[in-house]
Formats: C-alpha cells, sequence, structure tokens
C-alpha cells in the first residue's frame, strides 16, 4: 500500500474490475452520476427480468426481504432505524416531500446558507411567492462556509422555521461544518433539513452526530447507485411532531373513514405506494458496496485524489481553480480564462473523459461572488487513479492550446 493511500494497488485493481465502465471512459462525473458496480447492474437487471417473468407485483412479494435490504443497509450507513428511512425518486424528491411537511404560515423565516442547492433555493422562492415567507441567508465566513456565529445570531433573533443546509455544494468542492452546525442548531426549536446529495458515499454521515432533522441524498452520485432512486432520513423528533408530506398517498396513509385518514408510523410516510423496485434493490446492493469499502477510507482516497488533481491545475496558468473553505472534498471546479467551459467539456467528452460544465444560474450567489458565469466540474471517486488524473489534465492542456 502506497504511503497517503487507504488502498492496496490489488484493492484499487479490484474495483475497477468491478466496474465495468472503467474499462471506456476516463469517468470524472462522479458528482453528476457514478460508474456503478457490476453487482448493483445484475442486481437491478435480474428483478427487471424477474418481473418480465412473473409479473411486477408478484415479483416485488417474491423479493419482499431483498426490499426491505435498502432499509436495513440505509440504516447502518447512516446509523439508525430503518423505519426512519424512506426510499424516492431522488435528492429533490426526497428535499420537497421533507420541506412540503413544515406548516408554514406568512411571515415564517427559512434560513439557508447561499450554496444551498439551486433546486432547494427555487423551492423557497416558491414558498416566499405562494406563502409569503421570508428568506434569510447565512453571512458567509472570510475562508468560505457559513459563519457559525451569524448562524447562532439569526437562529436566536429570527425564530426560522427551518433551516436549510446543504453538506456540498454543486458548485464547488466547500463542504460545510455541518457537525458544528447540527451542534448549535440543536439548541434550537428550528427544524434542521441537511442535504448530503453530495457527500452521502463520500464520507461517513452519522444522523445522530449531525443531529439533523431531515437529510435528503440521491443515489446516483458517490453511492454509486441507479438514476431515479433517491432516500430520506427523518428523525424521530420529526415524526413525533406529526410532520408528513404535503401530498401524502396511500402508503404513507390508511382511508379510514369517509373524511379521514390516519398516519402510518415510521419514515414510510414520506413514500409513494408506486416506486421502481428494481432500483430499490440496485440501491440496497449499492449501499452494501460502500459499506464494504468503508466510508472513511473512501473519504481519505477521494480527498487525496482531488487534492493532487487541484495541485496540476494550479500549474496551468489560464485556470483558476474556485474551491475555497475550511474544508474541501472530491468537487473540483476551475473556470478557464481563455476557453469556454462547454467546449472543453465536450472535447474532453470526444477523448473519452467525462467531467460537467456548472454555470452561474446554478449558484448565483457563489459565481456573483467569484465574478465567473460558469465552469467545469470534476469529481473523482475513489476507483480513479492518479494516471487517468495526469492523462486528464494532459488532455486538457491540448485543449487550452487548441489542439
Amino acid at each position: 500500500m502506497k504511503t497517503g493511500n487507504p488502498f492496496s494497488d490489488q484493492e484499487i485493481a479490484s474495483f475497477r474490475q468491478d466496474t465495468p465502465g472503467c474499462s471506456n471512459v476516463v469517468h470524472l462525473n462522479t458528482a453528476g452520476a457514478s460508474l456503478m458496480p457490476r453487482s448493483v447492474t445484475e442486481a437491478i437487471v435480474d428483478h427487471i427480468q424477474l418481473e418480465s417473468y412473473i409479473g411486477g407485483y408478484e415479483a416485488s412479494a417474491l423479493r419482499a426481504d431483498a426490499v426491505r435490504e435498502f432499509y436495513n443497509q440505509v440504516g447502518r450507513l447512516l446509523n439508525c432505524n430503518p423505519s426512519n428511512v424512506a426510499f424516492t425518486s431522488s435528492a429533490t424528491d426526497s428535499y420537497s416531500r421533507a420541506l412540503s411537511s413544515i406548516p408554514f404560515k406568512a411571515g415564517d423565516v427559512i434560513l439557508c446558507s447561499n450554496d444551498d442547492f439551486i433546486s432547494n433555493q427555487i423551492h423557497f422562492l416558491s414558498l416566499q411567492k405562494r406563502l409569503g415567507i421570508r428568506i434569510e441567508r447565512i453571512q458567509n465566513s472570510s475562508e468560505g462556509g457559513v459563519n457559525l456565529n451569524d448562524l447562532d445570531h439569526k437562529l436566536k433573533t429570527l425564530q426560522p422555521r427551518i433551516l436549510s443546509i446543504t453538506h456540498i455544494p454543486t458548485n464547488s468542492g466547500l463542504v460545510q461544518p455541518v457537525k458544528q452546525i447540527g451542534e448549535i442548531v440543536s439548541k434550537y426549536d428550528t427544524i434542521y433539513l441537511l442535504d448530503a446529495c453530495q457527500s452521502i458515499g463520500q464520507m461517513k454521515l452519522d444522523v445522530q452526530e449531525l443531529k439533523c432533522d431531515f437529510l435528503s441524498a440521491t443515489n446516483r452520485k458517490f453511492l454509486r447507485g441507479p438514476r431515479g432512486s433517491g432516500l430520506l432520513y427523518v428523525s424521530n423528533k420529526a415524526l413525533s411532531l406529526g410532520l408528513e408530506p404535503l401530498f401524502i398517498d396511500m402508503r404513507g396513509a390508511d382511508w379510514v373513514e369517509k373524511d379521514k385518514y390516519q398516519t402510518r408510523d415510521g419514515a414510510i410516510r414520506y413514500e409513494d405506494w408506486e416506486f421502481a423496485y428494481a432500483l430499490v434493490i440496485g440501491s440496497a446492493a449499492a449501499v452494501e458496496y460502500c459499506l464494504k469499502v468503508g466510508e472513511e477510507r473512501i473519504w481519505k482516497r477521494v480527498k487525496s485524489l482531488a487534492d493532487y488533481l487541484r495541485t496540476k491545475l494550479s500549474e496551468i496558468n489560464t485556470l483558476r481553480i474556485l474551491d475555497r473553505g475550511p474544508e474541501v472534498g472530491a468537487l473540483v471546479t476551475f473556470h478557464s480564462k481563455t476557453a469556454d467551459s462547454n467546449e472543453i467539456v465536450q472535447k474532453l467528452l470526444a477523448r473519452k473523459i467525462n467531467v460537467v460544465a456548472t454555470y452561474r444560474n446554478y449558484a448565483v450567489v457563489d459565481f456573483d461572488e467569484k465574478k465567473v458565469t460558469s465552469a467545469v466540474r470534476v469529481s473523482p471517486h475513489y476507483f480513479n487513479t492518479k494516471e487517468e488524473i495526469d492523462h486528464f489534465v494532459d488532455q486538457l492542456k491540448k485543449i487550452l492550446q487548441g489542439d
């Protein structure tokens, strides 16, 4: 095992062998959607085939134990009871279900960071337009990330209905200090909604330590699960308050009388009756794979690769690295002073290197502060190698030189 590398060369080779896509592309877009391990793909395909042979209802009944494993595995991942976990179709689906359960009134305050995800910000603006709520944003510290003193002050003086924090924004490598945030918000009555879309599968998350009331996430990114799947953690506190999604359906409640329904216990109240069981089973396989690899080792590996990448990029004088904060993770963003971001992405794609462009409208406050309108985002995972990063940087230099 090399110094500073939590995995041996043999382990990396094994991860890559488990990942058929590694033989086709240099995939540096995990923050968009990662490459699935073979076991995840097989779990999905096997269930779809079973549905085609015996019927969808019958297949889900036959594989009931495998379906339950999703909740068991996520419970292990987040350190919570399986009953506190809901399956959803995406992180935004999870987030909007949680947000819809808050009984907002005109004048209520939503407190958020400047770096909350674009869809979350649009949700807030929609609530402001429809219900007359107020949006307040926490000041950033000089080094990036929320100013904890300002957070405490605003929680105390504004008494917001909810606090929303995006753990790792989609537009930069910033890692918000969520453990400190959890300690602060736990002193108040405010509901705490944590968007862990980019952090789950990249680092260890323990909801008991994070002290969040809701945690929303997708499965397609660092968890390496299928697209069209997500999860929502709902705390016992949120359940005991009687919170439920605005459009609760027959999975989340029983219709007991003509004009009355009874909400079900547990996070199941945040689910719909119909969802893709093949993706539930595939997601369970992805979480199991993540746990087997080890979140702490994954975090060490992706930070090392991202730091190496930033060092290599800093040697190109026509690029500006945009990541800032007391801690940064595996999302590396840069702006080219001489080339269009989308053009860079397309030329890399032609070379079988996957990265993605990100734009001002995805992160208005952050990009306006940085005085850029677009950037290229590169997001390695633990199965990537330094050789792949070197190849990416070499091809990027050629593109910037007009090749």
